[in-house]
């Protein structure tokens, strides 16, 4: 009996095969050079699924106009997706581990945009805090997961002057945990959509729950949960 190989399965062995540094993912250019990239991340971009959740979700959420807060850039790519839909100068990428900015920089550029992108951190209050920076950068977060992280202090914008700055309609999320404390904080009276990746493997179910009753009491309601990721809209009615 032959192998049978999937088709996401197959495009990754080619890459593999011939040593390809960048591949497309959606209508994105992005590198896959498992030398600047985690392997298991560098397999996930090349066969479809990095952060196909976040990205699914955007497609529907975001309209041409709409100002967008990201928190939590990772390499770029939800950022340039944000950037397509609302256009050019709407997005404004928040990213606390300085060493991703080369990759979140090239993958712009690849695309031929440049990132508005901070270099801190998203809190309650903006003060300095710690960030626990693992070499698998999706480990990485302000709480400490007791995984082999370096323990780092890193800026941050309070998150309320953040959203006023920026005039944001559109909150993208992912902070590996921190979204339990930052959205419930929020003034979140401009914001119409809200895509928050949560994480109760990192902070409890009960804590996640405690967010979303948060955000319901605010006004939201959820339009559609897939896998980890919450996409919540302003209720019909409801003040903006």
């Amino acid at each position: 009996m032959g192998i049978k190989v999937s088709t996401r399965g197959l495009r990754y062995l080619m890459h593999r095969l011939t040593g390809r540094k960048t591949t497309r993912l959606d209508d994105m250019t992005l590198i896959c050079d498992p030398t600047i990239i985690d392997r298991a991340i560098t397999r996930e971009i090349i066969k479809g699924g990095y952060e196909l959740a976040e990205r699914q979700l955007a497609r529907q959420a975001i309209l041409p106009g709409d100002k967008v807060l990201e928190i939590g850039a990772g390499i770029g790519a939800v950022g340039i997706l944000c950037a397509k839909l609302a256009g050019q100068g709407n997005v404004t990428s928040y990213e606390a581990n300085p060493n991703l900015e080369p990759t979140i920089r090239s993958n712009f550029a690849l695309n031929g945009m440049v990132p508005d992108l901070v270099l801190k951190a998203i809190t309650v209050d903006g003060g300095p805090i710690s960030f626990f920076r693992n070499e698998n950068f999706v480990s990485s977060s302000l709480y400490d997961r007791k995984l082999a992280a370096e323990k780092i202090e890193v800026a941050s914008d309070a998150i309320d002057i953040a959203l006023k700055a920026r005039q944001a309609t559109i909150i993208v999320m992912d902070v590996e945990g921190a979204e339990i404390d930052i959205l419930p904080a929020a003034d979140l009276s401009g914001v119409r959509e809200i895509i928050v990746e949560v994480h109760p493997h990192i902070v409890g179910e009960a804590a996640v729950q405690t967010m979303l009753d948060s955000l319901r009491a605010k006004g939201f309601e959820r339009r559609l949960r897939q896998h980890k990721t919450e996409w919540l809209s302003r209720k019909t009615g409801a003040k903006v």
